[in-house]
């Protein structure tokens, strides 16, 4: 963790991800400020690129989104413009959740969000195996999800609100 952040900012960073919709009342009480000095150390953070956002975290299963797969995926190349042909490339696939580069035995690991397996086959055979520069894939898909990202079960709230 950076030097500049004290405590008090590591535990405000800490409650913001697990709720980042925590009125600033509550957020000042858990550690143990008013409301103001708070409010104002949530603006620095924010202003210095700690904090880079807000998001709700939707129920993907109540969408009908419930299929999860990893595909592992190798490149033909990996050369500077290969691989920003193949970033840019995912970024048009809104199936595709995330995408990591990796260092291993392949290049980069997909998280593909789909109704189902053949919904997935399609998105498969429609759109990854047609991204530029792929050599080879290959699928696993989840049977459960054990631990999902700090936010994920966050309830409403908010700074400020």
């Amino acid at each position: 963790m950076d030097r500049d952040l004290d405590k008090i900012d590591q535990r405000i960073l800490a409650e913001l991800e697990a709720n980042g919709r925590l009125p600033i009342v509550e957020l000042a009480a858990r550690v143990n400020l008013t409301n103001t000095p708070c409010s104002e150390r949530v603006k620095r953070l924010e202003k210095s690129g700690y904090i880079t956002g807000y998001s709700a975290v939707i129920d993907k299963e109540r969408l009908g989104l419930g299929h999860l797969t990893v595909v592992q995926v190798s490149l033909t190349a990996t050369a500077e413009h290969s691989l920003d042909r193949f970033n840019e490339a995912v970024r048009r696939v809104p199936e595709i959740e995330t995408c990591l580069m990796v260092a291993g035995s392949f290049d980069y690991m997909l998280t593909v969000r789909t109704r189902d397996i053949a919904h997935f086959r399609t998105v498969l055979g429609d759109k990854i195996n047609k991204l530029p520069g792929i050599h080879q894939t290959s699928s696993f898909t989840v049977m459960e999800t054990v631990k999902e990202p700090v936010g994920a079960k966050a309830r409403p709230g908010g700074p400020g609100g």
